[in-house]
C-alpha cells in the first residue's frame, strides 16, 4: 500500500461494489470492505482487502466511505444503525437513486456530522478503472476536491455542481438517451436483418452515423436554450415525411414499429403546435409541455 493513499471503505459488494473495491486495491489503497453476505468478499480479501465484521467497524476503518448498494432503502438499512460512527467521515454515495433521494441523503448525512457527495457510475463493472468512463458527482465541492485523486482511479470524475441531486438527474437523463439509442439501433438492425444483413455489417455504419448525430445535438443545444428553432437544416415537416419511409419499410418486413410510431406522434404534435417549419429541436416544446400540447 502507498503511504500517500487515503484508506477507503467500500460498503456493498455486488458486481459494481466489488469492481470499485478491486480497482482501489490494485491502485494501492488500503481497502476495507463490508457486505451483508460476507462470502462475496472472499476474492477481495485474498487480494489484500480487510473484511469488516459490521458496518460500524467498516466505517471506523477509513476516512472515506464509498457506498454502492441496491437502493436507498438498503443504504439506510445498513447505515442508520451505524450513523453515530460517520461524524467527521466523507461519505460518497454511488447508490443509484433519484434527485429527491439525494437531497434527503445529504440532509441525513449532515445531521450526523458527515460530509457527503452524491454520485452516479456511467459504466458497467468491467469499465470501472478506465479513464474513458465517466463518474458523475454533485454536492460538496470541498469533498470532491479533497478526494478527487482517489475518485479519479475509478473513472473520469465530473463534478456537475453543488446541487446534490444533479448526478442522479444526469444519470436518469443519460440512461434515457442510452436506451433510446440502443433501441433505435436494434430496430435498424432488425430492419436490415430482414434482408439478411448481419448486425456486424450494419453496426460500423450505424456508429459512423452516430458521429453525425452528435454534431446535430451540438447544433441544436443553443437553439433549445434560446427557444428559437430556425429550420435551416431539416424541418419537422421534412422529418415527418422521412419517418413514413421507415414505417413503410419496417411494416413491409414484419418489424415492430412501436418506436418509430411514437417518434412520429411526437413530431406530429410538434407540427400541430406550430413548429412544422422549425428544426427538429422544436420537439422539446411538446416534451416540456405535454398538457398544453394535449
Amino acid at each position: 500500500m502507498h503511504a500517500d493513499r487515503t484508506a477507503v471503505t467500500v460498503i456493498g459488494l455486488g458486481s459494481m461494489g466489488s469492481a470499485l473495491a478491486a480497482v482501489l486495491l490494485e491502485r494501492g489503497h488500503e481497502t476495507t470492505v463490508w457486505n451483508r453476505s460476507a462470502h462475496k468478499a472472499r476474492s477481495l480479501v485474498d487480494r489484500g482487502a480487510h473484511l469488516a465484521a459490521t458496518p460500524e467497524e467498516a466505517i471506523a476503518a477509513s476516512p472515506l466511505i464509498i457506498a454502492c448498494v441496491a437502493d436507498h432503502q438498503a443504504l439506510h438499512a445498513v447505515l442508520d444503525p451505524a450513523a453515530d460512527r460517520l461524524a467527521g467521515k466523507a461519505l460518497v454515495n454511488l447508490t443509484s437513486g433519484t434527485p429527491e433521494q439525494a437531497h434527503e441523503a445529504v440532509a441525513w448525512a449532515r445531521s450526523h456530522a458527515a460530509d457527503y457527495l452524491d454520485g452516479a457510475i456511467m459504466t458497467t463493472p468491467p469499465g470501472v478503472g478506465s479513464p474513458d468512463m465517466m463518474f458523475l458527482y454533485s454536492g460538496s465541492p470541498e469533498v470532491f476536491e479533497a478526494h478527487r485523486p482517489t475518485l479519479a482511479l475509478l473513472g473520469d470524475p465530473l463534478h456537475l455542481g453543488t446541487d446534490p441531486g444533479l448526478a442522479s438527474l444526469y444519470d436518469a437523463a443519460l440512461l434515457g438517451l442510452m436506451w433510446s439509442t440502443m433501441t433505435g439501433w436494434l430496430h435498424g438492425t432488425a430492419l436490415v436483418g430482414a434482408e439478411k444483413t448481419p448486425a456486424t455489417a450494419f453496426t460500423p455504419v450505424a456508429v459512423r452515423w452516430l458521429t453525425a448525430v452528435a454534431g446535430f445535438l451540438t447544433t441544436y443545444a443553443p437553439q433549445v436554450d434560446a427557444g428559437h428553432y430556425p429550420g435551416d437544416d431539416a424541418t419537422v415537416d421534412v422529418q415527418i415525411a422521412a419517418i413514413d419511409h421507415l414505417l413503410h419499410a419496417a411494416s413491409a418486413r414484419g418489424i415492430d414499429n412501436s418506436l418509430p410510431e411514437l417518434l412520429k406522434s411526437a413530431m406530429e404534435r410538434t407540427r400541430a403546435a406550430g413548429h412544422g417549419a422549425d428544426s427538429f429541436a422544436s420537439v422539446i416544446e411538446v416534451l416540456r409541455n405535454p398538457a398544453k400540447d394535449a
